[in-house]
């Protein structure tokens, strides 16, 4: 970590400044005010500094020098990064790592605390949003990294981190993201694959196989199979045989993805210098898992149509679903994801990704063992819902009031998510003691509830107020910024923990 001076902007009085903040360059000094309602940039240099030149504010004349007080703007972000480096989100490699989205704005000091409180070699990635998740909250993708990188500088976190875009599906997409500086491109190709039945007969089968679009996939239908068909991989402990059915589903169900996954890659790399960024592929939200011969089917068709990733989130068994624990047998799961680490550091290396990763503590010291700490832990909902915690602490009447709204949105608001709650089994705010609302957090389905409203639970209007449920939950957090602090330190720190020390 890098150490400098804090005697000069500190020293100033009526000026509070972050001290964790200060840090030098260009003769100057430079920190952040803590006011989380209007928290400003603080720049102290001699008059006749250029460093002004670059940073948009008021200024005044001191004893010390010259002050200036500007606000954390999308211009002054893009200026501070120019001084600072660390600042500047970067690729992580095959570092074990972890993703924080943050709906809100104001999760990452939180996130920090959390890093700090574990220690190890875990990589950081804080400012982290999908597409869908912008939608939803009304953020734009420069706004969601400003956000955090703000608050890295008055955190005082200079050991780096990354920022992710994450499941991105068009080229439109990676273009809105490249602009605002992200380094981690989440490619989701969702929307391509294909759902191959059980039981579905061989005719029908090759009719689909012979189907595919051949010409993007650069082969033909009599190549694709013989690429594959009657060969086995032998890896560590392991051997995946092939026969035709086990290829044409694979094909069927994964190839055009893979096409999609290739133009999204050209497209990036025609924008980018292929070290200032690093790709994801997620293939996670499906129905059907992937078999181990999928993902060495998908592992070698990528490195054959000139993919690189840095890791891949499969659709592993059992149910990832939001915010709550592994559901399913955690034993198969550990025996199953002990192959799929093995195809990882087979064909790559590269990491594998747990998405919808928050909360599922059962299941992360064994992921963190069978990878060997190549591994990419993915969250995001839960740090919304350990906020709707420090509402119900702070303002019990606003609580009851969002989980009302909850409630009636939720039977819609969960289509696009695969959940268990159901409403009938989620208590009502109404028998619930003010200083026991917090509890409902614990309760599967209440979380559920919570978790899948988000976008309405931010752009609902409140009755009661006439303002957004948005800004209200904004102004509680505002309001205890400790708290908030406090409540995600403690409730990441138990995410974080297995996989701080797992190299």
């Amino acid at each position: 970590m890098h150490k400098v001076s804090a005697a000069g902007l500190i020293a100033i009085e009526g000026l509070n400044v972050c001290s964790k903040s200060v840090a030098t360059a260009r003769d100057a000094e430079f920190g952040s005010t803590p006011d989380p309602r209007e928290p400003a940039l603080a720049i102290l240099a001699p008059a006749e500094s250029s460093v002004f030149d670059l940073f948009e504010g008021t200024t005044r004349s001191l004893p010390q020098g010259t002050l200036l007080t500007g606000p954390h703007n999308p211009h002054n972000a893009e200026a501070i990064r120019k001084v600072f480096s660390w600042l500047r989100p970067s690729p992580l490699g095959l570092r074990t790592s972890a993703g924080f989205g943050d709906r809100l704005g104001l999760a990452t000091p939180g996130h920090i605390r959390a890093m700090r409180s574990v220690g190890g070699d875990l990589a950081p990635i804080f400012a982290q949003q999908s597409i869908r998740e912008m939608e939803r909250t009304g953020r734009s993708a420069q706004q969601v990294l400003d956000d955090a990188m703000w608050d890295v500088f008055a955190s005082g976190w200079r050991d780096g981190y990354g920022a992710d875009a994450d499941h991105l599906k068009t080229t439109h997409d990676i273009d809105v993201c490249v602009s605002a500086g992200y380094t981690f491109y989440t490619f989701d190709p969702g929307d391509h694959v294909g759902h191959v039945p059980t039981g579905i007969s061989m005719p029908d089968l090759q009719a689909r196989f012979r189907d595919l679009p051949w010409s993007e996939l650069d082969s033909s239908p009599e190549v694709g199979l013989r690429r594959f068909s009657g060969k086995h991989v032998e890896f560590e402990d392991y051997r995946i045989a092939f026969d035709d059915r086990t290829v044409m589903r694979a094909a069927v169900k994964y190839s055009r993805a893979l096409a999609h996954v290739q133009s999204m890659h050209t497209h990036l790399t025609a924008l980018l210098p292929e070290d200032t960024f690093e790709i994801e592929i997620s293939v996670d939200e499906t129905d059907d898992p992937t078999s181990h011969a999928e993902h060495i089917f998908i592992a070698s068709e990528l490195r054959r149509l000139g993919v690189t990733w840095v890791s891949l989130a499969p659709r592993f068994i059992g149910q990832f679903e939001k915010g709550v624990d592994y559901i399913g047998s955690v034993d198969e799961f550990d025996v199953d994801f002990a192959v799929h680490a093995a195809i990882a550091r087979h064909f790559g290396p590269y990491k594998l990704s747990l998405h919808s990763g928050s909360d599922k503590f059962s299941i992360y010291a064994s992921a963190a063992s069978s990878t060997r700490g190549c591994i990419h832990l993915k969250t995001a909902g839960t740090s919304f819902l350990e906020a709707l915690r420090v509402v119900a602490r702070h303002d019990p009447a606003l609580f009851r009031r969002l989980y009302q709204l909850a409630r009636a949105r939720f039977e819609t608001d969960r289509a696009s998510y695969h959940v268990s709650a159901r409403l009938d089994r989620a208590s009502r705010a109404e028998h619930v003691a003010d200083d026991e609302l917090a509890g409902l957090l614990d309760q599967l389905d209440a979380r559920q509830v919570l978790h899948v409203t988000f976008g309405s639970l931010l752009t609902g209007l409140d009755d009661a107020s006439g303002i957004s449920f948005g800004e209200e939950i904004l102004t509680v957090l505002r309001a205890h910024p400790e708290s908030y602090a406090e409540t995600l330190q403690r409730h990441f720190h138990r995410h974080l923990g297995p996989f701080a020390h797992c190299r």
